[in-house]
């Protein structure tokens, strides 16, 4: 990938909103594919994965550091842990220039919550409306709406303020794996439902990527399409409109 090459426009980057996999070798093509005519510089936060521990965190920049190297790009660690992190002008400063920017898996609404109003989103914000890729997988997926519900509470209460990427979706990670063990996960983020909003469940291994209205199924599995009274599977390859 050439060093050089920059976005060339104003137009925001693709979104990529990830079931499961991130920095896993059988969604490399995904990633590279953000990452394609875009800077070699992937920027990842393992926010997300905080509270379980260093442990974790420390994990997540291996993997994140061992497919960047299948890539052949650059890894930017944002070590954010906290609002102070977030709010830090010298990890904000690391933004800059990124190729695609990537929130991994964990706790979505400790994300949400972390990132939510300031320096490090905001430079977000403006690399991804400038042209860099934005990705979330999981948590990430979940904290790019406008409402994370909490997947803890039952029957759908609870939750808080999202980052507002994609305010037109829900999403529902691992869907194949979380419909198959709790049915009832459907109505919880549907409880309390806006019109507006569509429902969206992404098996493992999967993605939903595009923007801001039409999107393909990327992946090894289907996107869901969901309401009260019906689940429809689209199967990569699939373009959808919202």
């Amino acid at each position: 990938m050439d060093s050089s090459s920059r976005p060339t426009s104003s137009t925001p980057g693709p979104v990529a909103l990830v079931g499961s996999g991130e920095y896993l070798e059988v969604m490399a093509g995904i990633e590279g594919g953000l990452l394609e005519g875009r800077p070699p510089r992937y920027v990842q936060l393992a926010t997300a994965a905080a509270p379980d521990g260093p442990d974790v965190v420390a994990k997540w920049h291996r993997l994140g550091r061992q497919q960047a190297e299948r890539l052949g790009v650059e890894q930017v660690i944002l070590d954010v842990e906290s609002r102070a992190d977030a709010n830090d002008p010298a990890v904000a400063a690391l933004v800059e220039g990124a190729g695609l920017i990537y929130l991994s898996g964990g706790h979505p609404t400790f994300l949400a919550d972390t990132l939510r109003e300031t320096l490090v989103w905001s430079a977000i914000v403006s690399a991804w409306q400038s042209g860099a890729a934005l990705a979330g997988c999981s948590a990430g997926a979940m904290a790019m709406g406008t409402w994370v519900p909490s997947i803890r509470h039952p029957r759908g209460g609870g939750g808080v303020a999202g980052l507002g990427v994609v305010p037109q979706l829900r999403v529902i990670p691992h869907f194949d794996a979380f419909f198959a063990r709790t049915p009832d996960v459907v109505t919880r983020f549907l409880a309390g439902g806006d019109a507006d909003v569509t429902v969206v469940g992404i098996d493992e291994d999967t993605a939903l990527v595009g923007g801001p209205h039409e999107w393909q199924v990327q992946g090894s599995s289907s996107v869901w399409v969901l309401t009260t009274s019906e689940r429809i599977a689209h199967a990569a390859g699939t373009t959808l409109r919202f």
